[in-house]
């Protein structure tokens, strides 16, 4: 077999991934997670596959609505009931206290949505934030000057304005 360089490439592709999986893999079902919160979080809510209150499902239907799948609008539900929330609010730039910036809304406008949610001291979840390198950037750009915590759930990014400390999760 002759090994040129397209070979190698392809070869040396899924190794470049490998970084991303390893320091993805010590958060696997909340293991290393030393914020009893974002553990809560974790088990309680990624992990689990139904709606922990469905007589208060107005969130999950507004989701399934704009397209969002039927797994993440799950898990979004669950966030907001374990959070205790009571509003929320869609690609929209409200006071809720739940903000969620679907796929479709425009990666140059998450910075002002951002701050927006920061003043207000509100949660922000931005759906889909690798889709496109512009929303990855910005996606970047936010978690990197955050002061609380935030969790990436490779489908969406939690950014929580509370009195919670500096840390960011990659499950």
């Amino acid at each position: 077999m002759k090994v040129n360089g397209r070979n190698i490439k392809k070869r040396l592709y899924k190794l470049s991934l490998l970084t991303d999986e390893i320091t993805r893999a010590k958060h696997y079902r909340g293991y290393g997670v030393h914020s009893p919160f974002v553990y809560g979080l974790i088990r309680k809510v990624f992990m689990c596959r139904r709606l922990i209150d469905a007589s208060h499902a107005e969130l999950y239907e507004a989701l399934l609505a704009n397209g969002v799948a039927p797994k993440r609008a799950i898990q979004l539900q669950n966030a907001m009931h374990y959070c205790q929330y009571r509003t929320f609010a869609i690609d929209g730039d409200s006071a809720a206290e739940f903000n969620i910036a679907t796929a479709d809304y425009p990666a140059e406008r998450l910075e002002s949505v951002y701050a927006k949610a920061r003043q207000n001291g509100t949660t922000l979840i931005v759906m889909l934030p690798y889709a496109n390198r512009e929303r990855r950037d910005a996606c970047r750009a936010i978690v990197a000057g955050h002061n609380s915590t935030t969790v990436d759930n490779r489908g969406y990014i939690l950014i929580f304005n509370n009195q919670l400390p500096k840390q960011h999760f990659r499950l």
